[in-house]
């Protein structure tokens, strides 16, 4: 039996899309705004490569993490904290600092106490 081509390409085409999870191209371009917003009002996440609780906090904005104003407080294979962190006192990640001074240590923010602590609003 012979089948069209452009059939069978339709058919590939469509099975490609229906593997991909709905929405998800959507989420990080939702967000992008807001984490640029949180760099520019000096919102800073400190944070160390092997911290669980560091990539679940960077989990909830995606591909739009790219934009946060991140440090990486730890050598990656050294575990030597790095000098940024030490004066700043940082002892656990994620540590979020907000332009008006206060902190948060050790704790993952959800979006929304984010928005309320850095004034930036939610898509």
């Amino acid at each position: 039996m012979h089948v069209n081509p452009f059939i069978r390409i339709g058919v590939l085409a469509g099975l490609c899309l229906a593997a991909l999870p709905f929405g998800a191209a959507d989420k990080p371009a939702k967000l992008d705004g807001f984490a640029r917003c949180l760099a520019d009002k000096k919102a800073v996440m400190y944070g160390a490569f092997y911290c669980d609780h560091c990539k679940d906090q960077k989990d909830l904005f995606g591909d739009s993490a790219q934009y946060l104003s991140y440090v990486e407080c730890v050598e990656k294979g050294t575990h030597k904290v790095a000098e940024q962190c030490k004066a700043l006192g940082i002892r656990r990640t994620p540590t979020w600092i907000f332009e008006s001074g206060e902190r948060v240590d050790g704790k993952v923010l959800s979006l929304q106490e984010l928005s309320q602590k850095s004034g930036c609003r939610l898509p």
